[in-house]
């Protein structure tokens, strides 16, 4: 097992390793004093992992309950949110009381942001059950939901007591999902590490507790610096101004790592047309994704596109920043106007053809 200690406006670790689920009732109890864990979950995750989890959490003296939503993007909205803190209402969970997310980016992100939000803060635990949300959304604070004019619209900064990242429960993972996971850990590699983003010629299933471990550095380090995303945090969004916009263009039918990933692919490409990486990056970055089996390209066209960005959190007034690589392994933030977004996602688009 790897820990790795997260200093920002809470400091907590992140304990990866298999076998850690059955033991993290002593593990939330190092960190919690109180009576009552919710555990919030969805159906799918449920069946594989909520009884085990529910039993560790009374081994270790919680009162345990759980809150369990239909699989899937579309429930991550408003509706589940508030069911959510009516539940733990209902429930009478206390401040001191703790709320466990299980599961993938989903459940981490409601939970998440309904512990920001229920009496003003509660104990908050990530489990990630996904490589994307071990490699990304369980560490780091950002919580939300999606509204109908886009995605991540509604939430909270809040960082977790404790991530804990059993790596066993992600070997079972149907490949479609373990590829979501590998955009993301590709992501890493092209934002910070170029000698890790080389070493994944070696497939990340082979090593992933070195992979997860390192991407949580990188995260770290940059959340660390940037917690609430003013500056150089805005990196990790690499991807994810087009990717975002594939995902709601799509009515989120494209799993959010395979947009992001024909989203890197598209942003290589338009910092390729504006002369600010080479030919050795672009194709660097295109045959990473290919190796994973991952798009780099997308169906929607670059007026869709645009008109998808404009709703999205990185627009500022008449500008929009994205995240263009340099580099493997060194990006920049560049705002671009609105009115030419159109014609510069166009010339990314016939890149990636």
């Amino acid at each position: 097992m790897k820990t790795i200690k997260v200093n920002a406006s809470k400091t907590y670790d992140v304990k990866i390793g298999p076998g850690l689920l059955d033991k993290a009732g002593s593990a939330v109890r190092d960190v919690n004093d109180g009576q009552t864990a919710a555990v919030v979950t969805d159906s799918n995750v449920d069946t594989l992992y909520g009884s085990r989890l529910v039993k560790s959490l009374e081994n270790s003296g919680y009162r345990a309950v759980k809150f369990v939503f239909p699989h899937g993007e579309a429930s991550k909205n408003t509706q589940t949110f508030l069911s959510l803190v009516n539940f733990l209402a209902e429930e009478r969970l206390n401040r001191t009381d703790v709320i466990i997310a299980l599961g993938g980016g989903v459940p981490g992100d409601i939970a998440g942001f309904a512990a920001a939000s229920y009496k003003r803060g509660t104990g908050f635990v990530q489990i990630p059950t996904t490589l994307l949300a071990a490699v990304d959304s369980s560490v780091g604070g950002k919580t939300a939901v999606n509204l109908t004019a886009g995605k991540n619209l509604f939430g909270a900064f809040y960082q977790p007591d404790l991530v804990i990242c059993d790596t066993s429960l992600l070997l079972t993972l149907p490949s479609e999902f373990f590829k979501d996971g590998c955009a993301e850990v590709i992501k890493c590699g092209v934002i910070a590490d170029r000698e890790f983003f080389m070493s994944l010629k070696t497939p990340v299933s082979e090593r992933l507790e070195d992979v997860i471990s390192r991407c949580v550095e990188i995260k770290r380090d940059i959340v660390t610096q940037d917690e609430y995303e003013y500056g150089i945090r805005k990196l990790l969004n690499f991807g994810h101004t087009i990717g975002h916009a594939i995902e709601l263009l799509s009515d989120f039918n494209i799993p959010h790592g395979h947009a992001v990933a024909a989203g890197m692919s598209v942003e290589t490409a338009i910092s390729y047309k504006a002369g600010i990486c080479d030919d050795d990056c672009l194709r660097d970055i295109q045959d990473m994704l290919r190796f994973y089996e991952l798009p780099e390209a997308t169906c929607f066209d670059a007026y869709e596109i645009m008109q998808a960005c404009l709703t999205d959190k990185k627009r500022d007034g008449g500008d929009l920043t994205m995240v263009l690589p340099v580099e493997t392994g060194k990006c920049m933030l560049k705002k671009f106007s609105v009115s030419k977004l159109e014609r510069v996602i166009q010339e990314g688009l016939e890149i990636c053809v």
